[in-house]
């Protein structure tokens, strides 16, 4: 349990969320509400990022979930001064990110959803991407030779300075980009402006780049095209950073190199034997047999070795394809078909029943009452992890 749940609610993540379904998180909404893109989100930005620093760090988010913001404030790492920059996070995320480094423009990220057989069999996508480039009509002076002037209003150095009293004796500063020249530091007179560009030296512009997605990249991974990004005048064209982001698919979810789907069986199936086909991600059917006499225990897992994902830049290499079988019981059976079932199965064993014993009903639980029931399933699914040593994995029984 955790005290309060304000930071997942943030990302938009369940407090039980794995560092991975964390990260895709972020990266979704980081890119949504970049400042870049949205500009007046920049607090919904800075808490996405805040957030982030906080549950993406085990001995913080341990620290949060037990005692919550205030916690975190008062352990002497999280506040205004043990934060991170927002940006700082987004630019150690996405490898260097979108701000201006000394001689480069700012990198153009993208995120692009690709599917899991693209992922898969490898694609080629054409996307359309706005970026800015020098205007050709001025060579990117803005205007008029000889129009350019240092800005008045922030004595060119892009900024401006407010002082706002708080109470007797308390102030705070607040720089702002400087509206007079845009956080420029410099200013052309309307009339000088270049018809073309408007007096800000650089135009946008629609670009059509060709992604190729290569067979057993993952999602989050990164493809950069170098110089295809921002122009500034005087700077080196930045990046354009394509992050895949992967669909969900109807059947298979994807575990590093590993596949995993779940596969229905009656109980016939499960006890008699079965022929099942299976349709993999490049369209070709695999045919799964259990032969009679081999029985499939609910929730059994098995697996199917060089049928899950190939690995990147060595695709002839493939994971497994882990299939976990769920079987469906029947509601109910004819009474008078039990000696007959009973005469094939196991004998039941024998219980002595006390005389003092009280008899009782089992009855089913209401969906009223599913929420209790949820929470006995946690607690006995932390008991587990806790005997098991905290570690769960998944074994493949091969034959």
């Amino acid at each position: 349990m955790v005290k309060e749940t304000t930071y997942y609610d943030i990302l938009g993540v369940k407090p039980s969320c794995t560092l991975d379904e964390l990260k895709k998180s972020y990266r979704k909404l980081a890119l949504k509400y970049h400042p870049d893109k949205n500009p007046s989100e920049g607090d919904r930005f800075k808490q996405i990022s805040q957030a982030y620093e906080v549950l993406s760090n085990p001995e913080k988010r341990k620290i949060y979930d037990q005692g919550g913001e205030q916690a975190i404030k008062e352990g002497g790492v999280g506040g205004p001064n043990g934060m991170s920059s927002p940006m700082d996070i987004f630019d150690m995320f996405f490898g260097g990110g979108s701000r201006r480094r000394d001689n480069k423009s700012a990198n153009v990220v993208h995120q692009l959803a690709v599917s899991l057989e693209e992922l898969y069999k490898g694609a080629v996508r054409k996307l359309a991407v706005q970026k800015n480039v020098i205007c050709d009509k001025c060579e990117g002076r803005g205007g008029k030779k000889g129009a350019l002037e240092k800005c008045s209003k922030c004595n060119g150095s892009g900024m401006q300075t407010h002082v706002q009293q708080l109470g007797p004796g308390m102030v705070q500063r607040i720089q702002s980009v400087c509206s007079s020249c845009s956080g420029q530091g410099e200013y052309i007179n309307p009339k000088d402006r270049c018809k073309n560009c408007h007096g800000k030296k650089v135009v946008r512009e629609k670009k059509i780049i060709e992604v190729h997605i290569d067979k057993g990249m993952e999602d989050g991974h990164k493809i950069t095209f170098t110089g295809e990004g921002d122009q500034e005048p005087g700077l080196e064209p930045g990046d354009i950073v394509i992050v895949l982001d992967e669909k969900e698919h109807d059947v298979f979810k994807r575990s590093g190199s590993d596949l995993i789907m779940r596969m229905e069986l009656t109980l016939t199936e499960s006890l008699c034997g079965f022929q099942k086909a299976i349709k993999t991600l490049d369209d070709r059917i695999l045919v799964v047999t259990c032969i009679p006499g081999e029985v499939v225990k609910d929730q059994a897992v098995k697996c199917i070795l060089n049928e899950g994902m190939p690995q990147y830049k060595n695709p002839f290499e493939k994971g497994r394809l882990i299939v976990q079988f769920i079987v469906n019981f029947p509601e109910t059976i004819d009474p008078r078909l039990v000696p007959q079932i009973e005469a094939v199965l196991p004998p039941r064993p024998e219980y002595i029943i006390p005389d003092d014993a009280d008899e009782v009903s089992l009855m089913d639980i209401s969906p009223e009452q599913s929420s209790s029931r949820l929470r006995y399933r946690e607690v006995y699914d932390d008991d587990d992890d806790r005997y098991a040593g905290g570690h769960r994995g998944v074994q493949c029984q091969t034959h």
